[in-house]
């Protein structure tokens, strides 16, 4: 394929693959944008919540991610079996996971308090956690149905059901926030509930949808019945996703800590601009979910000069993309937080001008950030995970994190060193992963030259 070729098939399977992405973010977004519009201290707790929230989801979907590949492979492989038995072993560790994390969500206001929050923001943040935490279980569900279909190559459903939940979500919250509709006003609780009930649409649509176009792979039939070497190979593939994951949004979630040290007010402004740098981020990863499906169906195939074209083709593609990101964050970065919030908020300017500093910072690692999470798609799809694991790991919390504390606190740049201490640890993380990538790809090549060396010539 030449480059033109790959990025039409690129186009062709990520850009539902990144609508599904935004639709998904927008459920967190909505809950930002009308709880922001309930109150600055709601607003704090919400960025409170989501940060713990997502702490726990983005270690628990490793098991989702690691369905992709394998799956993805599989169909290279024309093997139904193992695509069945990948994707039920991905059901049933997203299922025991949850299970093992809800205590903590549920009794999640002592660790807060813990970690220097505010009272009140602590109580509200555990309110929402205490029922938005149940809503995990099928949102982490819906996450390896969609891996199963994003890497049978069926994308526009997986566009089509989270989208239709991300639009319910908005009048959920209309009626269960501010109490219309004859509902009660429930505040931080109706955004939570909002939430749950989105995410169990997206589980029927993605269930129903999975069972009428693949019948052929019995997905739900005999579903209890356990399948243990299964289970240890996506575990083994999916717990170092999980925690190269946990790397990262535990950087922003220490951040989010610190940012806290610092006040509700700038508290409130950094989940906001969490929210804009999240959106541009969903489309980063919509691209790397892309590169993992066709790095494991050119791996099925073994053919590396495939892999290594899509793969330039991929990362350009990315780049270019965080580069049209930066613009309106640097070019009109106080128009876009005022979205967020009241006109009657008594803290809104403050937050405004706190949030237009961080939103600078944010433009500044859109480059790194892009091509720090396709790397990892691609080395997810030749099923690389323990390594990137550990670069990761060193470039988060060794390096990134107490750069932010250092020009956060130590140097009292105060948010925007805290920012720019994110800058870094992405930054550092970028390279690593470039270098771990290619270098793993000349590996593979020296390998199979070595195979076409022993191989004996035909008479």
């Amino acid at each position: 394929m030449t480059y033109p070729q790959h990025i039409r098939a690129i186009l062709i399977l990520g850009l539902p693959l990144v609508g599904g992405h935004l639709a998904q973010f927008l459920i967190g977004l909505t809950d930002t944008i009308m709880v922001g519009r309930y109150g600055a201290e709601y607003l704090a707790a919400l960025t409170l919540s989501h940060t713990v929230f997502f702490t726990f989801f983005l270690l628990g979907s490793g098991f989702a991610w690691a369905v992709m590949p394998m799956v993805a492979n599989a169909v290279a492989a024309e093997d139904t079996t193992r695509i069945r038995r990948v994707t039920r072993m991905g059901l049933w560790l997203s299922i025991l996971f949850v299970l093992l994390i809800l205590p903590f969500l549920f009794f999640s206001k002592p660790l807060l308090l813990l970690l220097g929050q505010e009272p009140v923001v602590a109580d509200y943040a555990q309110t929402y956690l205490r029922i938005a935490g149940i809503g995990m279980l099928p949102a982490l569900l819906v996450m390896v149905l969609k891996s199963y279909l994003a890497a049978m190559e069926h994308t526009r459903a997986v566009f089509l059901v989270t989208a239709f939940a991300a639009a319910l979500n908005v009048p959920f919250n209309y009626a269960l926030i501010f109490g219309n509709w004859g509902f009660p006003e429930l505040g931080i609780a109706g955004a939570a509930i909002a939430s749950l009930l989105t995410n169990f649409v997206a589980l029927g649509g993605s269930m129903a949808y999975a069972v009428w176009k693949t019948p052929e792979h019995h997905l739900f039939q005999r579903f209890w019945k356990p399948d243990w070497p299964m289970f240890s190979e996506v575990f083994k593939l999916g717990l170092p996703i999980g925690l190269t994951s946990l790397s990262e949004v535990g950087l922003f979630a220490a951040t989010s800590v610190f940012m806290g040290w610092l006040g509700t007010i700038p508290l409130a402004a950094h989940g906001i601009v969490l929210q804009i740098a999240t959106a541009a981020f969903m489309v980063q990863v919509g691209l790397s979910n892309a590169a993992t499906v066709r790095a494991g169906n050119a791996m099925g195939r073994k053919d590396l000069a495939h892999l290594k074209r899509g793969a330039k083709a991929v990362q350009g593609m990315s780049l270019l993309i965080a580069s049209l990101a930066m613009i309106p964050m640097l070019v009109i970065p106080a128009p876009l937080i005022d979205l967020f919030l009241s006109a009657n908020e008594p803290d809104r300017l403050e937050i405004i001008r706190i949030g237009s500093l961080l939103l600078i910072c944010a433009a500044l690692f859109q480059l790194v950030d892009a091509t720090q999470v396709v790397v990892l798609g691609l080395l997810r799809g030749l099923q690389d995970t323990r390594i990137p694991m550990f670069l990761a790991a060193i470039a988060y919390w060794l390096l990134g994190l107490p750069a932010a504390y250092l020009f956060g606190f130590v140097a009292d740049c105060k948010g925007t060193g805290v920012w720019l201490g994110l800058v870094a640890g992405l930054a550092i993380a970028a390279v690593l992963l470039l270098i771990r990538f290619w270098g793993y790809v000349r590996h593979l090549e020296q390998d199979v030259a070595q195979e076409v060396a022993q191989t004996p010539a035909n008479p």
